[in-house]
């Protein structure tokens, strides 16, 4: 990512793919619902004077997609919020994946696992309750929205690791 040096940026791919994969679990566990075979990809997406968008999951696709810009400006301000603000917005979008398409739905099933996993005062918590506390110009995606510019998405390898081991010997 611009401004971030190979070591920060590798960290930062490791975590993605550790934080997945508590995600999964706590679906799994308070939901009793999964799935495989998902991508993660990170793609630069800006923001707008409105706020950014945290991410987003194609209907009927195999891949969640990241925004690069709200990744690196929390690197940059308070990197602490990193896993949690990343655990959010992939269990947001896991739902998605998991067929929930309604956006307010999905924000209460995302608080209510949050929730059932971290209890209230977490922060993870706090964040599917109210984003703005700690990102004021974070938007959630508006139905039909696309990125204006289509920027490439990068495929992080590695990603949704404990579906592999069925297909690989």
């Amino acid at each position: 990512m611009e401004n971030m040096n190979c070591r920060e940026e590798n960290r930062l791919r490791k975590d993605l793919i550790e934080t997945f994969e508590q995600v999964k679990e706590s679906v799994r566990r308070t939901e009793k619902k999964s799935r495989a075979g998902l991508m993660l990809g990170l793609q630069e997406m800006g923001s707008t004077m409105n706020g950014f968008i945290g991410g987003y999951y194609p209907v009927d696709s195999n891949i969640i997609v990241l925004n690069r810009t709200p990744l690196r400006r929390i690197e940059e301000t308070d990197s602490r919020l990193l896993k949690p603000y990343s655990f959010h917005v992939m269990l947001h979008e896991y739902i998605h994946s998991l067929g929930m398409l309604d956006e307010e739905a999905t924000r209460r099933k995302t608080y209510e696992v949050s929730m059932a996993c971290f209890g209230k005062d977490h922060v993870i918590t706090e964040l599917s309750c109210d984003m703005t506390k700690f990102f004021p110009n974070l938007v959630y995606p508006i139905y039909g929205w696309k990125p204006q510019q289509a920027a490439p998405v990068e495929i992080i390898r590695g990603f949704d690791r404990s579906s592999t081991w069925q297909y690989i010997a």
